[in-house]
């Protein structure tokens, strides 16, 4: 990321928004783009050819998915800035792309003004994300934990408390449903219960008394 115009690669299934991208970058000063692929393996193919300082991958992308994809690109080169795009808000799935090092995180829709301010936030800071999901991620932490559960215990009972079924915090938290309902009966022992409705009116009751 040593030029003052910066190369840009974008990996994007959905053809309705290739259009789009070149538009956006006609428009753009500071930005150029090299390349729109609809698969990873032939990005990796171009990946010496068209050098980007910033790729912009679709998470859902085939052959091997977008967050998957980003120990492919660093194998190339180590220091290449990545942004995940997704329609999906899931915290759990934002923070699953941070670990594997993406440097941001963007929602779809993309306007030209919030793709123009994601490169521009890696340019100069090296990181972005969306605002909702910068929302997301601070609920999060200041979400209510209580000392007597565990740190995926305090996980579960959220989303207990959100609505979820074993089934959706299994694949939220990337656990199996028997892990969720090992933690599930500990939780209830805990709490002196012994269904999920029980759970919830202690949880409660827990809640107001804190």
């Amino acid at each position: 990321m040593k030029s003052n115009t910066l190369k840009i690669m974008i990996l994007d299934d959905d053809p309705r928004y290739h259009e789009a991208y070149r538009y956006y970058f006609n428009t753009y000063l500071s930005y150029d783009l090299v390349g729109i692929y609809t698969n990873v393996k032939a990005a990796l193919l171009d990946y010496n050819e068209t050098q980007p300082d910033i790729i912009v991958s679709e998470i859902d992308i085939p052959d091997i998915g977008g967050i998957e994809a980003i120990a492919h690109f660093r194998k190339l080169d180590n220091d290449v800035k990545i942004i995940i795009l997704s329609t999906q808000t899931d915290f759990e799935l934002v923070k699953k792309a941070f670990k594997n090092r993406a440097n941001g995180y963007l929602t779809k829709p993309v306007t030209k003004q919030r793709l123009h301010t994601a490169l521009d936030a890696i340019k100069f800071e090296g990181a972005t994300m969306s605002s909702d999901i910068a929302k997301k991620v601070i609920a999060m932490f200041h979400r209510k934990s209580y000392n007597t559960f565990s740190d995926r215990e305090n996980q579960i009972v959220d989303y207990l408390c959100q609505g979820e079924t074993y089934k959706s915090i299994a694949k939220k938290l990337f656990i199996t449903a028997s892990a969720v309902n090992f933690h599930i009966q500990n939780i209830y022992l805990k709490l002196n219960v012994n269904s999920k409705s029980e759970a919830l009116v202690k949880l409660r009751t827990l809640e107001m008394q804190s």
